[in-house]
């Protein structure tokens, strides 16, 4: 037997398992780049609409952070955001200083804040399943509530 005869099968058995056509634009390049992702909002209260969009701008404002994706659920909002390389080091403190500013800004909301790179991914994957309307909002919902008990076990 030759060995090309099973290289090159094998090859393609790795290209054709890597390839996740479940991606959408922003998620391939969400780990890489900044994306800044709008808000997702998946609560129908006009007076609590708005907060997704400030929480967003305001968390954007701090320096070491270069990415922020907010997801707005019925009982707790999701801040996910990716540290400057930099600043890594410091991230308990940033953590504290964003809880800090959120929990005073908006004593009411029940935040969740997390700079792992698989929850940010999973954030961009409903944002674009919502965008392209794969997923109903009472599907996101239950997404949301997955992504939510998925950063609970790793804290």
């Amino acid at each position: 037997m030759n060995k090309n005869s099973i290289i090159i099968p094998l090859a393609l058995c790795v290209l054709f398992g890597c390839a996740n056509k479940e991606d959408g634009n922003d998620s391939k390049i969400a780990l890489m780049k900044k994306t800044n992702p709008p808000p997702i909002e998946l609560v129908d209260n006009p007076e609590t609409d708005s907060y997704g969009h400030a929480i967003k701008r305001e968390i954007s404002k701090m320096d070491e952070l270069y990415d922020v994706a907010v997801i707005q659920g019925k009982e707790e909002t999701l801040v996910v955001y990716k540290v400057k390389h930099l600043h890594r080091f410091k991230m308990k403190k940033i953590e504290k200083k964003m809880d800090d500013y959120l929990e005073d800004k908006y004593p009411r909301e029940d935040f969740i804040l997390s700079s792992d790179y698989k929850i940010f991914l999973e954030t961009i994957r409903l944002k674009e399943k919502l965008k392209n309307g794969s997923i109903t909002k009472k599907d996101a919902e239950s997404r949301f509530q997955e992504i939510v008990k998925l950063q609970k076990e790793k804290t």
